[in-house]
């Protein structure tokens, strides 16, 4: 009997697990409301909806994740600036069609506008990821309310960015201020429809980075499967991602750090990797070449020339490669009754801000043409829909800002020219001659030979300084076309070339009070030019001992490179036995000043300290996946990381820079250089080098940057001098937070340093195929840490460098008498 009842007990409990596993619901009703600890399934269980809490935060949110994804990847937040304070939230749905989230104390924190017409109404969780309300059993897909309307940080397929014209709503991106604070940050996302629409990254009041306009051809992930849909009509203007296979996880994020990105899911590896991002390259942060410059990534260093007919305001800083002033039209237009100016078409380029550009979507191309040559008024015109077949004109009224190379995906810009500047044959240049000829008959003999004599002097002077110009650039072009010990002729630098003599009274004869530094090369000092340009000039000494080939290779190297991560190469100067690079100048001295020196730490606090780590990581980047050389740094470490008026972080010092070439993973040197403390295992001990190698490093600066303390060598006989062997001691006894920096006290935030330690353990591990790569790195800082995998045992104990070593660029004097280009 008492077999039976418990078999029949047995029996009806396996009953109803199955009937609650069978109705895992998928919506909430006015009677049946969403408590703080269940969820909401879609349908075919893609997606979850409840209440959850960011890492290290007590603050209860409602949101949508991914459910099949091991990684709880929040992509939508309903209270995001209102949460709840602790356990017992409720979110419900009123019987007007209000969503409701009320605290524990039937508080409401978080409300929705109220939806008439509905009878009985339902909020419900699609397929999609989007929470929608709608009438119950209705199919039809005009929802009342929908939080696809209200994205946060993420676009999933089907979501829009961008201008409903009938409700006035403005759907944006915008990006959480924390990890573990998803209210509104500083960076967002939004569709800009003044002109010919498109997407803008903003900071704050700042453009960071736009689009191109979205009518005409434009990049789009480079994907298959995933492609870019836009609209625009009158009822929107708007853009999205459309997604044709299904078991693609795409989404499209806008980041702490100020990046938008294009992720996929990997469900072979279990995590997101990056697709696409932007912006990548200095040629893509808005106005780098100001006004009617045009920007090319792919002529480092140069980067940026003005259009044709169009010339520097400011030749001085346009040499030092300061683009910001932009150009300025050569020769005016003539604008008379539209047949004295003309065109010249620029191929491939995306064109420039179109927010005061007039569209007109009924003319030709040709009709366009005509439109702008009379109106006087016109600068440039170009097809605004070249995607369906050539219709549509878009024209310019004012300055051309922002104009960059697009090879793959541009279009073709007309800009107007005065007749002369288009003028091909002597017969035109004759005539424009004879237009400006001065009428010397009514001019006295004594004014003419004073104007002869002014004109002469001129002449004589200008033709001096092209000489020296001449001079020195014949010098520099001399000096990088001779054969290198490394066999190959390095005859592709484009450095600009400044004199000896202004090099002399830039720094006051090399004046002591101007010397900021010295190291193997020789010393650094400060400078200022005649247009009051700071700068800092490396001199290669006679007895550095960096040498000749590290010169030149600095040299070619960070001249093809730009990224507002990397220290700016400005010039060199190559007169005589004397050897100088010219790089800007950097207030706030070396990162290694902050962190040994006796430099105060209030300005190095830990939100300093974590956007430091953040510029760092791109620069990387930069360096081994976007730049179109992949370099390798080989001394990356603390001294070698310049700080600017702001304390945003520059890599500098290319000396030791190697290029992979083709299909190179990695590389093998006699030659071992660089830093005690910061070299991988692999490099000095076998002399392999490869991007894991500066992960390597980065990894220790990352320990250094958090502890606040110097690794001593990465293979002491002594682990408690040693920040590696440090950190991972207390990291596997749980006390990581005692590896934080004394001096930082209660300013830092908790999980941001967990994080940053757990990566610089995952970087520094012993075998290369067990650090991340940077674009990892990049998704590890903006993640949780409890999604981060797990570090092993770092490569720090009972090794010792063989004698092959360089004995002075790798000892640990060499570290502190490495001079940076920086200010005191």
């Amino acid at each position: 009997m008492e077999s039976s009842f418990l078999c029949r007990s047995f029996f009806l409990v396996v009953l109803f697990l199955l009937f609650s596993f069978s109705t895992a619901r998928d919506t909430i009703t006015p009677n049946h409301p969403l408590a703080d600890n269940e969820t909401l399934v879609s349908s075919d269980g893609s997606f979850v909806l409840g209440f959850f809490t960011p890492s290290n935060s007590s603050n209860r949110y409602v949101g949508i994740w991914y459910n099949k994804i091991t990684i709880q990847t929040i992509v939508w937040v309903a209270n995001r600036a209102s949460p709840v304070l602790g356990s017992g939230g409720l979110l419900s749905v009123a019987s007007n069609g209000t969503l409701i989230i009320t605290d524990q104390k039937s508080t409401v924190v978080w409300s929705t506008a109220g939806q008439s017409g509905l009878i009985s109404p339902v909020a419900q969780l699609l397929d999609t990821g989007n929470f929608v309300v709608k009438e119950d059993g209705d199919g039809n897909p005009n929802y009342t309310w929908q939080g696809f309307d209200y994205p946060t940080d993420t676009m999933l397929p089907g979501m829009k960015l961008g201008v409903d014209r009938i409700t006035g709503l403005n759907r944006t991106l915008t990006a959480w201020k924390s990890e573990s604070d998803p209210s509104p940050g500083e960076f967002y996302a939004a569709v800009d429809i003044n002109g010919d629409p498109e997407v803008y990254l903003w900071a704050g009041s700042t453009k960071r980075w736009r689009s191109g306009p979205l009518s005409g051809i434009r990049r789009s992930p480079p994907n298959r499967g995933v492609t870019v849909s836009f609209v625009n009509n009158s009822r929107e203007v708007a853009c999205s991602q459309v997604v044709s296979n299904q078991s693609i996880v795409s989404r499209v994020v806008v980041n702490q750090s100020g990046l938008i990105q294009h992720t996929l899911w990997s469900w072979e590896s279990s995590q997101w990797s990056i697709s696409w991002y932007a912006p990548s390259s200095q040629c893509e942060n808005v106005g780098t070449c100001g006004n009617y410059g045009v920007c090319s990534s792919n002529d480092s260093p140069t980067l940026c020339r003005c259009l044709q007919g169009f010339v520097p305001i400011n030749q001085a800083n346009w040499d030092l490669r300061n683009w910001a002033d932009g150009c300025v039209r050569e020769t005016k237009l003539d604008c008379r009754n539209g047949s004295t100016d003309g065109f010249v078409k620029v191929s491939g380029v995306k064109l420039p801000v179109s927010a005061n550009a007039v569209v007109d979507m009924s003319l030709s191309l040709d009709e366009c043409r005509a439109v702008c040559l009379h109106s006087c008024s016109c600068i440039a015109y170009a097809s605004s829909n070249i995607s369906v077949g050539g219709n549509g004109c878009m024209v310019w009224v004012t300055a051309l800002l922002d104009i960059s190379m697009f090879p793959s995906a541009g279009q073709d810009l007309y800009v107007r020219l005065a007749a002369s500047e288009l003028a091909t044959t002597s017969e035109n240049r004759n005539s424009l001659w004879s237009r400006m000829k001065f009428p010397l008959e009514i001019v006295g003999l004594d004014l003419l030979l004073v104007i002869l004599t002014v004109s002469l002097t001129c002449v004589v002077c200008l033709r001096w300084r092209r000489y020296r110009r001449k001079r020195a650039l014949a010098a520099a072009n001399n000096f990088f076309n001779e054969q290198s010990d490394e066999g190959t002729r390095r005859n592709d630098v484009d450095l600009p070339s400044l004199d000896f003599a202004t090099i002399v009274a830039a720094t006051d004869s090399f004046s002591p009070t101007n010397k900021l530094g010295e190291g193997g090369y020789g010393p650094v000092y400060k400078g200022k030019l005649g247009d009051g340009q700071e700068i800092a000039v490396k001199r290669l000494s006679k007895t550095s001992q960096q040498g000749t080939v590290e010169f030149k290779n600095e040299a070619n190297l960070i001249a093809k490179l730009q990224n507002r991560y990397l220290v700016r190469l400005l010039g060199c100067c190559i007169e005589g036995e004397e050897r100088m690079l010219i790089y800007e100048y950097m207030v706030n001295n070396s990162l290694d000043a902050f962190l040994f020196g006796q430099q105060t730490y209030a300005a190095l606090d830990w939100q300093a300290r974590y956007r430091i780590i953040l510029g760092i990581t791109r620069g990387l980047l930069y360096l081994h996946h976007d730049s179109r050389l992949r370099i390798i740094h080989r001394d990356l470490k603390a001294s070698n990381i310049l700080l600017d008026k702001d304390m945003n972080p520059k890599i500098s010092d290319f000396g030791m820079a190697r290029i992979l070439g083709g299909e190179e993973t990695d590389i093998r040197t006699k030659k071992v250089v660089g830093t005690y403390g910061y070299m991988s295992p692999e490099y000095a001990m076998d002399g392999i080098f490869s991007v894991k190698s500066d992960v390597y490093s980065f990894g220790v600066l990352v320990l250094e940057i958090v502890s606040g303390k110097k690794n001593r060598g990465l293979y002491a006989f002594t682990p408690h001098l040693n920040v590696v062997a440090q950190a991972w001691s207390l990291w596997i006894d749980g006390k990581g937070l005692e590896f934080v920096d004394e001096s930082l006290s209660y300013t830092i935030t908790m999980h941001e340093v967990l994080k940053c330690i757990k990566v610089g353990l995952l970087c520094v591990q012993e075998r290369p195929e067990e650090r991340p790569l940077m674009s990892s790195v990049i998704l590890m800082l903006g993640s949780d840490i409890a999604t981060l995998p797990e570090p092993r045992q770092p490569g720090f104990l009972n090794r010792i460098f063989p004698s092959e070593i360089d004995p002075f660029l790798n000892n640990e004097a060499s570290n502190e008498l490495t001079a940076s280009l920086v200010g005191r």
